[in-house]
Order: C-alpha cells, then structure tokens, then sequence
C-alpha cells in the first residue's frame, strides 16, 4: 500500500484514497493566526476539489482567535458578507493521522485574490523572491512547550489559576522526566515520524512540565508546513492523554517564556553554502553578513509577524532568555540572532526572537524577508555583541516596540514589508493585530483588581 509522503500528484492521492478504502479525508489549512481550520471531507467531494478547487468561508481569514470577527478589515467583513472563497488541495502534502488508523490529511491554501492575505501563500511568495536571487532557503524551527495535567475543561473550571503541571520544579535536559515519561516522549516521537515532521531532539527544558522539541531541517516551505503541524498535533496528542499543551509565549510570571526559534541558510543553486566562506572571520561570508544585517535591521518593523499577540511581550524581558533589543552575536543566546559557526552543511543564523505563540508560516517570512532585504541593499550589521547583551546599551534603532500596538503600527509603515508580502496582506495583518490590542485593553485584569480596587 503506497505511504502517504510517496503521494506527489492529484492522480497519487485519488489511488491513496482508493486502496484504503477512505469514505473521507481531513483537509485543513491555517487561519492568521496559524490556527488549523478544516472539516472532514467525503471522497467524492475531494476528488472533484483536487481537480477544481473548492470553496471555504473567507471568515477564518476575517476572525480572531476566539471567533470573533474582526473589524476595520478590508479584505473580508461585514461588508462583504463573508463570501466562500477559492481554496486549492495540495496533494504532495498527504499525511497519515497519528491515532487515527488509515486516515489521510491534506493540507490546503487559499487562492486567486485570498491568497494576497493567506499565512502559507505569503511565504511562498518570499520564497519565490528567494529563488529570483539566486537562493534555495533551507529552516528549521524548535519549540518549547508546557504541559499540564489537565484539560480543556479543567483549566476554565479553575479559570486557569492553579494549575498541575505534567512534572514538578526546574529540570532542564532530565533523564530522569524523560524516561518516568517515556510512553509520552515515545509517542511524540513516533508521531512525528509518521506525519513527517521528524524530530531532531526531544527533552525537558527548564522550569514544571516544559520541554523543547528541535523538527529536522527542510525545505523552508516543507519546514514550514512541519512547524504548523506539530503544534496543531502536539495538541491533539496531548488532549488525548487527558494532558494540554499551551504554546503562548509566556503563560507564568514565574517561568521563563517559550521560545520558537528559527534556523536558517541560503544555498545557492549549485547545492553550495552561501553563508560559509572559511576565509571570512566565524565562517562568515558576505552574504550571511548581509542577510543578517537585514534581518537587524528589520526586526523592530516586522516584530508584529514574530511576536503577534499581547502575550508575546510579556516574554520579551532582561534576564529570560528572550531578546529585548535587535542584537547579535556569535553563539551568543542572550542575543536576538545568533551566528552559528559551522561548515558548508551547518552554517547558519538562529533567530532566537521567535517565540512559539507566532505563525510559522509569518515568522518564517519575516525572517527570511528581512534577510533578503539585506542582501538586495547590501547592508552592513551593527558591531557583534559580545557578553550579556541584556547589560549593555545599543542604538536606539535596534529597540523593539514594547506592546503589540506599535508593533502592528511599525509593520503597516513599513516599505519593507509592503515590497515583500505586498500592501494587502500588510494592512490586512496589521489590522488584525491593532483588534487584537483593543480587545486587550477591554479587558480588567487580577493586578488592577490588587491593585487599585480598594485604595485607589
């Protein structure tokens, strides 16, 4: 029976579908946010959807994170009337369903005028960008993420307030959770293995029930599609423990944030390292110093795509192992980009700014098209940072916004961003993130209760 990463063609899938016998398939594709929204689809509707597309509701490009639609959008709203829009199926994506024996998968994206505001499309289109100069672009991201003895319906009944962590205290690179836990840890694995997005390395991080997980480097549209589906699945594994994972950014004043680096490198055409010249100083050649002076450079006016909820900057603080100002230096990780040293098959940058709350498919974009930006202006980085980057003082033109709102406003400003991922999908995004903030502000939190509420 043919395995379901073998499938490259419509006439593939259709067989797959064929000698299993399937009366349907999961067809999913990711909303702004980076959310996996999709439906079981019965085959004969997804054969004709493989040969002619098929249509889905344009509101997951125009709703939050909670269902509720956003306002002051131009693409898609009340003023359109939430019209179906054109999706296409890619087959190459298919993939069994961990825990769901013979079940396929695949992967979707929006077409014709929704892809201008669609996550994957967007990134196929710095991609694209990348090719025209030249380039291959190879990534990578790593995640950490907690996990709690709990469930969705435990959490809102405690109104996540004391909660159980799947393991007690700070236990960095444990061989003992790992192997108490090891059916867990096992099942991780197998699962990325089977759903083709294979893990590198798999252990606790430090601080209760939090562990990193590194995906194998690919293809950077195929890295992407990998990140997006391990944290969709991470999920599901999860819940299906009677666990649940949480990727947000920083769930716990007291615990450090949770990262979602970023790995990546450039080949030229010819299979070559363009970041390695054993000539240059740590390896590095032009064009790597190039591509990370862009990716300096651009970091205050992208961050929205790296950091895109309110949450997202409560991990941004000195001493937590997440970046405050667009530094870098040469494995240096209190630095937002870190140069790793390597050879022709490793040398690369490590955008360390990345957390896991961000879309994979805008955080990638944002990295790579900052870099490009650099190259195509041949710019020139600011001095390495050497040390704690957390203590010493930098120009002000390598501070980050400090609040999701700026961010959003630096991104719809930016003629960087409207060169790379075009003026629809700019003020589309940065009016996603600008609701996102007011429905913040909305909102009364447990420290202005303590606060305020008796003595003010």
């Amino acid at each position: 029976m043919k395995n379901a990463r073998q499938v490259k063609t419509i006439v593939d899938a259709k067989a797959i579908v064929e000698e299993r016998h399937l009366s349907h398939v999961k067809v999913g594709l990711f909303d702004i946010d980076g959310v996996m929204r999709g439906k079981y689809m019965a085959k004969d509707k997804f054969f004709s959807a493989l040969e002619k597309g098929f249509a889905f509701c344009d509101v997951v490009l125009g709703w939050d994170i909670k269902d509720q639609l956003l306002d002051k959008t131009q693409y898609t709203g009340w003023h359109t009337g939430y019209p179906d829009a054109p999706v296409r199926i890619l087959p190459a994506s298919c993939r069994e369903v961990y825990g769901e024996e013979g079940m396929l998968l695949f992967i979707a994206e929006f077409d014709e005028q929704a892809a201008m505001v669609c996550p994957r499309q967007t990134l196929s289109r710095v991609i694209k960008q990348a090719g025209d100069m030249g380039f291959n672009v190879f990534g990578a991201l790593e995640y950490e993420f907690f996990l709690f003895n709990e469930t969705p319906e435990s959490v809102r009944q405690k109104n996540y307030r004391d909660l159980n962590t799947l393991t007690p205290d700070w236990f960095g690179y444990s061989m003992i959770r790992n192997s108490v836990h090891a059916e867990l840890y096992h099942d991780i694995l197998a699962m990325g293995e089977q759903m083709d997005f294979s893990i590198e390395s798999l252990h606790t991080e430090t601080g209760p029930g939090v562990i990193e997980a590194a995906i194998t480097v690919d293809a950077l549209s195929a890295a992407a599609d990998k990140a997006a589906l391990f944290k969709t699945f991470i999920k599901v594994l999860a819940q299906r423990r009677q666990l649940i994972a949480t990727f947000m950014a920083k769930w716990s004043r007291d615990f450090p944030g949770q990262s979602g680096h970023i790995h990546l490198s450039l080949q030229h055409q010819d299979g070559t390292s363009a970041f390695f010249d054993p000539e240059q100083e740590h390896n590095m050649s032009q064009i790597q110093r190039h591509f990370l002076a862009g990716q300096q450079r651009l970091m205050p006016e992208f961050l929205a795509m790296i950091a895109p909820t309110v949450n997202s900057y409560t991990r941004m603080i000195p001493g937590f192992w997440a970046p405050t100002q667009a530094t870098w230096g040469v494995e240096n990780r209190t630095t937002a980009l870190r140069v790793i040293k390597g050879s022709q098959k490793c040398q690369r940058i490590e955008y360390r700014l990345g957390a896991a709350d961000a879309n994979p498919y805008l955080a990638l974009s944002a990295a790579l098209a900052s870099g490009l930006y650099g190259i195509m202006e041949q710019l020139e980085p600011y001095p390495q940072v050497k040390g704690n980057a957390y203590e010493q003082p930098q120009p002000d033109a390598l501070n980050l916004p400090c609040s999701l709102w700026d961010a959003a406003k630096n991104l719809r400003q930016s003629a960087a961003a409207k060169l790379f991922f075009g003026e629809a999908f700019v003020e589309h995004f940065a009016t996603t993130r600008e609701w996102e903030e007011r429905e913040y502000r909305k909102h009364v939190s447990d420290w202005e209760m303590i606060r305020y509420f008796e003595i003010i």
